[in-house]
């Protein structure tokens, strides 16, 4: 509902919108090291202690709005709302006024509160959503912890509020870090008693300062821990605080005896920052990038304000937070002049940095840009697949590269670019009928290796692979017809590293190898008047794509490479001579240190996995330079303009979190806000893979290698420096370890109920499930794994996850899983219905390829391999009538169709899509026997969805709520009364969904599912 002030007297509004914030004031659920669980001196509970049962004690803070009375208007849940105005609250303490409302056998209630005279707080119009216990609701947070107590008990404990006689410590506590929205302090005069958890409520004091005065009678010490009232705690590492009589501050762990008030009033920030320099701007037609490199200040630049200049349009000035701003929509032909100023939080603005002038170029067929579907990414099974081995619309665009032959690809007529979008869209319906309302496509940037149709060797990362688009077909064509179908375009983008031969627009090298009498059947000689494309034949050689330009016969003028032309020693497979700088290095002054790291990994759970090269034919970017930042944000400004809906982040890990946290992330959500607002950014799903190929929680013990570590914002703050930050964050995170990591309850139901998810400290990362990954060998086994990380991710229910991929099978294979029909059936009935994503990759629903090595590179035929073309499996016609149904199909794709796995496939995409609670519930264990067993809820506004689900066994379900359940597979209708249910064991591959009030049988008996 929008107001209440609207609502006559005898007709109290209805809420619209039921959201649970329960956990909204739990902002930092184990966000800081420091936040390390309940003090074991003074045990607190993991959720805030209830009142009487069946009853709330409602809180309410009126200092900010000066009413006179307040009413607290509520219904308990599942009840009728009190007439309006409500209920009147009585005084509590100074600022705080409160009611205690019996709920009976409800538990919890919807509230709004009004002065009683027309003026509502209704928490924006969603109502609040408060639980039983004590409750506290100020400027819109709720919290739980009493606001009036102050009761320091014990020998020699006062009044616990200051009150003049005995002695006080006065103790200030630092939320800065740890982003909570209230704090307590638990505390016991020294020989004295403690008090009841949560303890008293500390006060405001300034910005992420609170403050609480304590008599402590004779006592001259107190021990203390701090929560948020919502269940998170700082007991500083388990061992509590002590601190002195007099004025104490706690920050970051670290407790100031004898403190200076840190609410004093400080010198006023009078300093502005420096000018930006080194501004840059590119254009591209009738788009410019500009960039620049960091301003510095004394206290931290909060944004840059960029003027233009130029065109009839006048001066527009765009405030950003990054350094790179990408323009869009200009005149063509026309000079635009930027300059950029550095902000602070104080307002002071920097001079303007020196003027970069450009001037743009024809208007080109730029793509008019799409916009992003925008819902929930876990309503939205995805379908992965490689654009160039799926389905060959068109053949014109087929390239099969300088390792054609050699590859063995020639003899079968399979060029390794054979797919495109051409027939990505000619197949949409064929994803659709599956029941796949997601497709992640392969990185789509121009590449350049010998063997490149994977698209992860960026070349040009500001245009798309022409071997990939058609007349009638380009990208921004697949984008607005998978929209167009209800279908979402999940892009692969590569922010570590570029191909061998640099990154255009940024940095190629000009020369690698001798090319001698020995080489020149692989090294092509140079044609200085050939542009690479991917697409056309160097006219020179007459027959490559790649080579040419890298390899030369003498020492070329400029050559930066260390002992050019000197034979190392050693030999090629073919005997030949191998010469210094022959191939790309990291070591040789091939690539430049503003632009490329300058070393090899040696540890892959160290340090320079982050900042090193893998291999040899991936360049790795240094992350951390502004200049790079510059280039990868403003590339990929450009296809989040075109409408894409999400990124996949490749090789994530080898970036530290700090430069993702600090830049690639929140320019990401600055782009899709500001192209299509706030709400489409918080959609806007990006996932990634952190590469944890192991089977324990922890990467090897490594916090910073561990796939959980990323979806979590920074805890501390860092150097300005990205270098020196990253550094400082690796040796920060790992001396915390693994047992001071944040925690989440973000995908778990208490008890039965949901709970509004605390993504207050979530990066905004979301990640692949490398530890069911690793472990799907068996279902039972990853099912297992996955649940034991889950409260070490921010949001577990936003995991992708999937059996295997282009690059591994489970426990690391090397190969396609061939676990069998039973096993995958199996496989998939807990992914589509256990927490987390569901994902295929493209082939897996005929288990193609099966036992097939995954990759070999040039070394066998594409055909051998389970990167294998798929597109005959596709010939034919096929139309989809719905998600999960074949309208019609002929050919060959009507016998994929009709293939066991994809009958159950298309079943369970039908059933997840029924039942919310499959696709964005939270879930619990607790009081369920059984093997893959377990209970998931979902509860926003109108929508109450419940469900029970047992893959494979048997299980039975105790402490559920009453009522009418309805299997979603075999339509069976429980009646319970006595809160419990048990279900028989369905058989492997089978399932059951038992759903609460639900919608009944969901399509007809298949394979496995009946």
């Amino acid at each position: 509902m929008r107001s209440r002030s609207t609502a006559p007297p005898s007709a109290p509004p209805r809420p619209r919108i039921l959201r649970r914030v329960l956990a909204t004031a739990a902002a930092a659920a184990g966000v800081a090291a420091l936040l390390t669980g309940p003090s074991p001196s003074a045990p607190a509970p993991l959720r805030p202690a209830a009142a009487a049962s069946g009853t709330t004690t409602v809180f309410y803070y009126t200092k900010t709005k000066n009413w006179p009375s307040a009413y607290l208007h509520y219904a308990p849940d599942g009840g009728s709302w009190t007439t309006v105005p409500g209920t009147r609250m009585e005084p509590a303490c100074t600022d705080w006024v409160k009611k205690t409302v019996d709920l009976g056998v409800a538990t919890g209630l919807r509230a709004a509160f009004t002065n009683g005279s027309g003026t509502w707080d209704n928490n924006g119009g969603g109502d609040y959503a408060l639980g039983t216990g004590t409750v506290t609701v100020k400027d819109g947070v709720v919290a739980h912890s009493d606001p009036c107590a102050d009761t320091g008990s014990g020998s020699g404990s006062g009044s616990g509020s200051g009150s003049g006689s005995g002695n006080e410590a006065t103790v200030y506590y630092a939320t800065a870090t740890t982003g909570w929205t209230t704090a307590n302090i638990h505390y016991a005069p020294a020989g004295g008693s403690w008090t009841t958890a949560p303890g008293a409520g500390m006060e405001p004091a300034c910005a992420g300062w609170w403050k609480k005065t304590l008599g402590i009678g004779t006592a001259t010490s107190l021990r203390a821990a701090f929560n948020n009232g919502n269940g998170v705690w700082d007991n500083n590492n388990g061992t509590d605080y002590t601190l002195a009589t007099g004025t104490s501050t706690v920050k970051d762990r670290k407790v100031t005896t004898g403190a200076q008030n840190p609410c004093a009033a400080a010198e006023p920030d009078t300093r502005a920052p420096t000018a930006p320099a080194k501004v840059t701007a590119t254009s591209t037609h009738t788009s410019v990038v500009v960039g620049w490199d960091a301003a510095t200040d004394d206290t931290g630049v909060v944004k840059y304000q960029v003027t233009r200049t130029g065109g009839t349009k006048g001066t527009t000035v765009t405030d950003v937070t990054s350094t790179v701003l990408t323009d869009t929509g200009l005149e063509a032909r026309t000079t635009y002049t930027y300059t950029v100023k550095a902000a602070d939080a104080a307002g002071n603005t920097s001079p303007a940095s020196a003027p970069a002038t450009v001037t743009t170029g024809e208007r080109a067929p730029e793509p008019a840009g799409g916009t992003p579907l925008g819902t929930d990414p876990r309503k939205d099974p995805i379908y992965f697949v490689l654009t160039a081995r799926f389905y060959d619309g068109d053949s014109s665009n087929n390239r099969g590269g300088s390792q054609h032959v050699k590859s063995g690809n020639a003899a079968g007529d399979d060029p390794m670019f054979r797919g495109d979008f051409k027939g990505l869209v000619e197949k949409l319906d064929y994803i659709k009928a599956l029941g796949f309302s997601a497709v992640w496509i392969t990185p789509v940037v121009l590449n350049r290796s010998d063997y490149d149709y994977h698209g992860y060797h960026g070349y040009d990362f500001y245009k798309v692979d022409p071997r990939l688009e058609s007349a009638g077909a380009s990208y921004q064509d697949l984008i607005d017809a998978a929209h167009a179908k209800g279908m979402k375009i999940y892009q692969d983008v590569v922010y570590n590293h570029s191909s061998r031969w640099g990154a255009k627009g940024l940095f190629t090298p000009t020369v690698y190898g001798v090319r001698d009498s020995q080489w020149s059947w692989y090294y092509d000689e140079r044609d200085d008047g050939f542009a690479y494309d991917g697409l056309t034949v160097e006219p020179k050689s007459g027959k490559s794509y790649y080579n040419g330009d890298l390899w030369s016969t003498a020492e070329p003028t400029g050559n930066t490479c260390v002992n050019w032309g000197k034979p190392t020693g050693g030999r090629s497979a073919e005997g030949y001579t191998v010469y210094n700088c022959q191939w790309p290095s990291p070591t040789s002054g091939m690539f430049p240190k503003q632009y490329y790291h300058q070393c090899w990994i040696g540890n892959w759970e160290g340090e320079d996995s982050r900042s090193c090269w893998l291999h040899e034919d991936l360049a790795d970017f240094d992350t951390e330079s502004t200049a790079v930042q510059n280039y990868l944000v403003g590339a990929y400004d450009k296809y989040i303009d075109m409408g894409v809906d999400g990124f996949r982040l490749d090789t994530a890990v080898h970036i530290p979190r700090v430069t993702w946290n600090r830049r690639f992330l929140p320019a990401i959500q600055e782009r899709v806000t500001q192209r299509f607002g706030a709400g489409k950014a918080a959609n806007f799903f990006v996932f990634a893979e952190v590469g944890a190929f192991v089977n324990d929680k922890w990467n090897r013990g490594s916090v910073n290698h561990s796939a959980q570590f990323y979806t979590w914002k920074e805890r501390k703050e860092y150097s300005a420096d990205d270098t020196r930050a990253a550094l400082e964050q690796y040796d920060y995170e790992e001396q915390l370890g693994t047992g001071n990591q944040p925690v989440s309850a973000n995908a778990f139901l208490n008890g039965n109920t949901y709970h509004a998810p605390d993504h207050s400290q979530a990066s905004g990362m979301n990640i692949i499930d490398m530890r069911m990954h690793m472990n799907f060998g068996d279902a039972q086994n990853a099912y297992s794994n996955g649940k034991d990380s889950d409260d070490s991710v921010n949001d577990a229910t936003y995991n992708v996850v999937y059996v295997d991929s282009h690059d591994y099978g489970p426990n690391k294979s090397s190969t396609r899983y061939s676990g069998g029909t039973d096993a995958w059936a199996e496989n998939m009935s807990l992914m589509w219905t256990f927490r987390g994503i569901p994902t295929l990759y493209y082939g897996s629903e005929t288990e193609f390829q099966k036992g097939k090595q995954i990759d070999c590179g040039p070394t066998c035929p594409l055909a051998s391999t389970g990167r294998a073309y798929y597109g005959d499996h596709l010939a034919g016609t096929v139309t989809a009538a719905d998600f999960g149904r074949t309208g019609s199909a002929t050919g060959a794709v009507a016998d994929t169709l009709a293939q066991p796995l994809v009958q159950h496939l298309q079943r369970l995409n039908r059933i997840r899509r029924a039942v919310p609670a499959l696709q964005m519930g939270q879930y619990s264990t607790d009081g369920i026997s059984g093997g893959m067993a377990f209970k998931r809820r979902y509860t926003d506004g109108g929508t109450d969805s419940f469900a029970l689900v047992t893959v494979t066994g048997g299980a039975t379900y105790t402490g559920i709520p009453n009522g009418t359940y309805t299997d979603a597979v075999t339509g069976d209708v429980r009646t319970v009364t006595n809160g419990t249910l048990s279900v028989a064991a369905p058989g492997k591959g089978n399932l059951r969904v038992y759903v609460l009030d639900g919608p009944g049988r969901i399509g007809g008996d298949g394979p496995y599912l009946k």
